[in-house]
């Protein structure tokens, strides 16, 4: 069977793959191959690990039986027709996204953006700064999304003492199901932070940062698209919000005529929130746990349906 490996991975990780394929498995790596030869190199693979532009799925893929996702999102592919088993990277990203978030957030309290680039220009100037600083302690938190990645903030977030409401409109571990009743709690939250999949469109509206309290701050993780970003920009120059942590936006990468890149009461993380030192081997490790179920007919890690969103 030929494994078509559309992840860009280095030199390592390839070898690393090839050594611990079984033998009835040949990869092929979209980064050896000559430009004309990728297509067709996807199309004639049993076994996909990664994200292919959703376009190449026009034509049938009748070899297609497994399709190993390098994400853990994949609300772009919900028009896509296979017969093929599919699985994302379910909580893989998760911690890394919640300690983006959290360190984020943390930094934003205690003043590091400002202290970080007062370094850069060798000015000492920590007595200014210094009556501006706050607690995440004892914040009162709302998180957009009850998923693995809301859940691990949770559980970070619970040793600063913060007292903290998980949304979600069917998950039982949340405690809010309903957009009125999030509305209802806004007034009274210290932060947000969003964790939305993409299919929520502009769930963060301009109602719902009208909402929030005034001097909240706002953070997220989710898809760019599930925040209204000129009513979020507007919130931020009028002063309603303290600030945003933002690890996505609308549009990646961010134009330079965004106003975003200019204010000073905003953190980009550029969308780096899932990523760590070894993240490219976990992804390697994951298609090979996920492959040895497959051949064995076991149950497949994280299997999703693309129709569903889940």
């Amino acid at each position: 069977m030929k494994l078509f490996v559309y992840t860009s991975l280095n030199e390592a990780n390839r070898s690393y793959l090839r050594q611990e394929l079984p033998p009835t498995i040949t990869p092929v790596f979209r980064n050896e191959l000559p430009e004309i030869e990728i297509l067709n190199a996807f199309q004639s693979a049993e076994i996909i690990m990664g994200n292919p532009p959703v376009s190449w799925f026009e034509a049938t893929l009748p070899k297609l039986l497994f399709w190993q996702l390098d994400s853990a999102g994949f609300e772009q592919y919900q028009s896509v027709k296979l017969n093929a088993s599919v699985a994302n990277m379910g909580d893989f990203f998760a911690r890394p996204c919640a300690e983006t978030m959290v360190g984020g957030i943390l930094a934003f309290y205690r003043g590091i953006p400002e202290l970080v680039k007062l370094q850069e220009q060798k000015e000492w100037q920590g007595s200014h700064v210094r009556p501006h600083l706050d607690l995440l302690g004892n914040k009162k938190v709302v998180i957009l999304g009850a998923g693995t990645i809301g859940q691990t903030c949770k559980q970070m977030l619970l040793g600063f003492g913060c007292q903290i409401k998980l949304t979600a409109r069917q998950n039982s571990v949340a405690d809010i199901h309903s957009f009125e009743a999030l509305l209802e709690v806004l007034p009274e939250t210290d932060v947000v932070i969003n964790t939305l999949p993409g299919g929520a469109d502009k769930y963060v509206s301009q109602t719902f940062l009208q909402a929030m309290k005034t001097g909240s701050l706002y953070a997220s993780v989710g898809r760019g698209t599930t925040t209204d970003e000129s009513a979020l920009i507007a919130v931020l120059q009028s002063g309603k919000l303290i600030g945003a942590v933002l690890d996505v936006t609308e549009q990646e990468p961010l134009p330079e005529s965004n106003p975003l890149w200019e204010m000073k009461n905003v953190l980009l993380t550029q969308h780096t929130g899932g990523g760590y030192r070894g993240e490219e081997e976990g992804k390697v490790k994951q298609v090979l746990v996920n492959l040895a179920r497959f051949l064995k007919e076991e149950e497949i890690l994280f299997q999703v349906d693309l129709a569903r969103g889940y």
